[in-house]
């Protein structure tokens, strides 16, 4: 009883500190947004990680009301991620429609957006539902959420390819790995707490690809800054600069900010760090 307790103590710890810092993550993309609607234009700015998002939090959110107990914390930054994903896919939505080109991208956030939160989810929801009951359908979901976590904890992978390959740190900036692993850690001891292996297991991954990306940041730092260029078959390509200001980000930038709200409460997710254009 008392180490039900003591557990109970430590979850809830853990789940507001887990909530605090997954409200950060969530704002970071603020500054995309102020740029895209300084400019009225979504320029080459990506909408997948918004999409995949907000259907992780919603997952997550499903989840949450399925399990009931302990189940609080998941379900209040799930609520409020759903929500900033939410608008920030309308706001992306709404200047998407400059040229040609950001007709196309708001057509597939359109897409992606139906895909992810209408068909796949609603897809989960109605086969859980149907054809599973009680422990087992929360077990399933479970599953279910922390496979996917899993995939996206992929994505900094390019990223760590992309720091090995031209030693420079330029698309990983120390602050936002040490706070995607602070992040993924708190959740870790939070699904650990509680005996939620779906919500902690994926995030072993999480604070693992975090702490290389710090140790790859103190190895590369001081190192030239690689400016990415498109060739002529549009393929990336990597150039050295002693110093390169008003340098485009490249899309394995966006990898991270996926892997950031990705690792949110659990799905990190929680994947947004930094923005990236895709203007390569």
């Amino acid at each position: 009883m008392a180490a039900n307790i003591h557990d109970q103590s430590f979850s809830i710890v853990f789940g507001l500190l887990g909530n605090i810092l997954s409200f950060f993550v969530y704002l970071a993309p603020l500054p995309t947004f102020y740029k895209i609607f300084k400019k009225k234009s979504t320029e080459g700015f990506q909408s997948i990680p918004y999409s995949v998002a907000l259907f992780s939090a919603m997952l997550l959110l499903y989840y949450a009301f399925l399990k009931q107990h302990d189940a609080v914390m998941l379900i209040t930054i799930n609520s409020i991620g759903s929500c900033i994903e939410s608008i920030y896919l309308i706001f992306y939505l709404i200047f998407a429609t400059k040229t040609a080109r950001q007709f196309a991208l708001q057509i597939n956030t359109t897409k992606l957006v139906i895909f992810f939160n209408i068909v796949a989810l609603g897809l989960i929801i109605l086969v859980t539902l149907v054809f599973f009951k009680g422990h087992l359908r929360v077990s399933i979901v479970g599953w279910i959420c922390a496979i996917f976590s899993v995939c996206v904890f992929a994505a900094p992978l390019s990223i760590i390819r992309l720091v090995i390959k031209t030693k420079s740190v330029e698309y990983m900036p120390f602050p936002l790995s040490f706070f995607l692993t602070l992040c993924a850690i708190t959740w870790f001891l939070y699904g650990f707490s509680l005996k939620d292996f779906y919500i902690a297991t994926p995030n072993i991954l999480g604070f693992s690809f975090g702490i290389t990306q710090m140790i790859l940041y103190l190895v590369y730092r001081g190192e030239t800054k690689a400016l990415v260029l498109p060739d002529s078959n549009n393929k990336v390509q990597l150039e050295q600069f002693p110093n390169a200001n008003n340098v485009q980000q490249s899309t394995v930038n966006q990898n991270q900010e996926g892997a950031m709200n990705y690792g949110v409460a659990g799905m990190i997710s929680n994947s947004q760090v930094v923005p990236s254009e895709l203007n390569v």
